[in-house]
C-alpha cells in the first residue's frame, strides 16, 4: 500500500477570516491562499487592510477585502452581500482584549470584548450561514478560542469569559449544524509570538516562554496549519472539538 504525503489544496475553496488583516489571522489567510484557496479578509481597520492588501499582492485574483465592524449586525451583513462568492470556510478570529484585574475593570472593558470576541462571532456566523455552499458537504467554521478560556487568566475576566463562551458554542453549533454538512470545531492557541507580542520587554517574553513545556512561543503559522487542518477535508469526522495549540502549556 502506498503512502501519500498529506498537502492542503483549497482551490476552489472560498474562506472569510475575520480580523485577517494583521497578526495571526494575516497568517491565516496567506496560508489558504498558498494552497490555492480564495480569501475574503474581513478587519475593522481600513489601515490594516490596505497594509494587507500591498503584502498579498501576488494573490490578487483570490483575495477579497471587506472593511467590517463584527459588533454591528447591519456591517456584517453589508460585507455578506459583498462577497464574491459563495462561502465554503469561516474563520472567526477577531478579537480585541481591554485587560485589568477584576477590581479595576470597568463596564466598558467587559462590554467592548464581549462584543467584538463574543458577540462579533455570533453576528458573523448568523449572517454568513445562508451565503455558505448549499450543494457542499464541506462546510467548516473554525473559531479562534484561546488556552485562557479553558482555564482562565489573571486580569482577563472578560476576554476569558469571551473565548469560554466560543467554546460553549462551537460545542453547540457542532451539535446543530452537522446534519447541514458542517464542521464546527475550536481552537485555543497559548503565547503566540506576533506583532503585539513581540512589542513587550524581553524578560516579559522570556518568562512566557519558561513555563511552555516547548520552551517557546508559539508562531502564527503553527495557528494556520491547525486552521487549514481542522478545514481540509482529512478533518471530516473532527466536529466541535477544542484543539490546544500551545506546546503543552495547558498540561
Amino acid at each position: 500500500m502506498s503512502t501519500t504525503n498529506v498537502q492542503f489544496n483549497f482551490k476552489n475553496k472560498n474562506a472569510v477570516v475575520t480580523g485577517g488583516a494583521q497578526g495571526i489571522g494575516f497568517q491565516i489567510a496567506l496560508s489558504f491562499l498558498q494552497a490555492g484557496g480564495n480569501v475574503s479578509i474581513w478587519d475593522y481597520s481600513q489601515q490594516a487592510l490596505e497594509v494587507a492588501k500591498k503584502e498579498l499582492a501576488q494573490f490578487a485574483n483570490q483575495v477579497h477585502f471587506t472593511q467590517v465592524d463584527v459588533t454591528q449586525k447591519d456591517s456584517c451583513e453589508s460585507a455578506v452581500q459583498s462577497l464574491p462568492w459563495a462561502c465554503d470556510i469561516l474563520v472567526n478570529n477577531a478579537g480585541i482584549t481591554r485587560d485589568k484585574s477584576f477590581a479595576k475593570m470597568g463596564f466598558e472593558e467587559w462590554n467592548a470584548v464581549i462584543n467584538t470576541n463574543l458577540t462579533g462571532l455570533f453576528n458573523v456566523t448568523k449572517t454568513l450561514s445562508e451565503k455558505f455552499n448549499a450543494q457542499s458537504n464541506h462546510k467548516r467554521i473554525v473559531n479562534i478560542s484561546s488556552v485562557v478560556g479553558l482555564y482562565g487568566n489573571f486580569g482577563q475576566t472578560n476576554y476569558a469569559a469571551a473565548k469560554a463562551g466560543v467554546i460553549g458554542m462551537t460545542k453547540t453549533l457542532g451539535k446543530e449544524l452537522a446534519r447541514k454538512g458542517f464542521t464546527v470545531n475550536a481552537i485555543a492557541p497559548g503565547f503566540i509570538a506576533t506583532a503585539m507580542t513581540q512589542a513587550m520587554p524581553k524578560e516579559v517574553l522570556e518568562s512566557m516562554a519558561a513555563k511552555v513545556p516547548a520552551q517557546r512561543l508559539g508562531s502564527t503559522a503553527d495557528i494556520a496549519n491547525a486552521v487549514l487542518f481542522l478545514s481540509s477535508e482529512q478533518a471530516a469526522y473532527i466536529n466541535g472539538t477544542v484543539l490546544s495549540v500551545d506546546g503543552g502549556l495547558v498540561i
